[in-house]
C-alpha cells in the first residue's frame, strides 16, 4: 500500500465521481454536487493513501428505507444506518485501484442526526462523505486507537472545509488499560 505522511503541501489527485440521486429530498441540498467533490478532495488531502489519479468513486444518495435494505443484506444489521462504504479493493491494494468502491447515504438518517445533534445538515453531509472515503481508503474504528486515528483525520478533512470538529462535545475515548509484566 502506498502510505506517505500527511500531504499538505501536495494537491490531492482528482477522481472521477459517479453520482447517483435515487431519493427526490437529496434535491433540496441545492450544492450537493460541489459539496460532495470539495469533501472528497479534503479526505484526499490528509489520507495517508494516495489513490490512482482518476480514479472512480461511486456515491449514491437514497432514503432510509432503501439503505436499510442494503444494511440487512450486505452486513446483516436490519436497520438504517447513515452511511455505508463498500471498498472495490483490500485496503493493502486500494492504492493502485482504478475503481476505489461504493458509498451510500441515507437521507432522512442523516437529517435526523443533523438536527438532533444541532448540526448544519450539509455540513453532516460533508463529514459523512468524508468518513465514507477514509474508509474506502483503508481506514476504521474498530479499536479505540483506529477510531482516534479516523477521527483526527476526518477533522483535518473537516477543519479545510471551514467546519467545526464533530466530536467537540462528545464523550472522549476511553483510556486504554496498559497492563506491564515489568517489575
Amino acid at each position: 500500500m502506498r502510505r506517505s505522511a500527511p500531504h499538505a503541501d501536495r494537491p490531492a489527485p482528482e477522481l472521477t465521481l459517479a453520482l447517483r440521486i435515487q431519493a427526490k429530498r437529496w434535491r433540496e441540498l441545492a450544492d450537493l454536487r460541489q459539496r460532495v467533490a470539495d469533501a472528497t478532495q479534503a479526505a484526499l488531502a490528509v489520507a495517508p493513501v494516495t489513490p490512482l489519479e482518476g480514479a472512480e468513486l461511486s456515491l449514491l444518495m437514497t432514503d432510509d428505507k432503501r439503505i436499510r435494505v442494503v444494511n440487512r443484506d450486505w452486513r446483516g444489521f436490519d436497520k438504517p444506518t447513515n452511511v455505508l462504504s463498500f471498498p472495490a479493493a483490500p485496503p493493502e491494494r486500494i492504492a493502485g485501484s482504478p475503481v476505489l468502491g461504493d458509498i451510500v447515504l441515507a437521507y432522512e438518517t442523516i437529517a435526523r442526526e443533523a438536527q438532533d445533534e444541532g448540526k448544519d445538515f450539509g455540513d453532516h453531509v460533508s463529514h459523512l462523505v468524508i468518513h465514507g472515503l477514509l474508509h474506502l481508503l483503508g481506514e476504521d474504528h474498530e479499536t479505540p486507537a483506529q477510531a482516534e486515528r479516523m477521527e483526527a483525520l476526518e477533522i483535518a478533512a473537516l477543519a479545510r472545509l471551514g467546519i467545526a470538529d464533530p466530536y467537540a462535545d462528545s464523550e472522549p475515548l476511553a483510556p486504554t488499560l496498559v497492563l506491564s509484566t515489568a517489575s
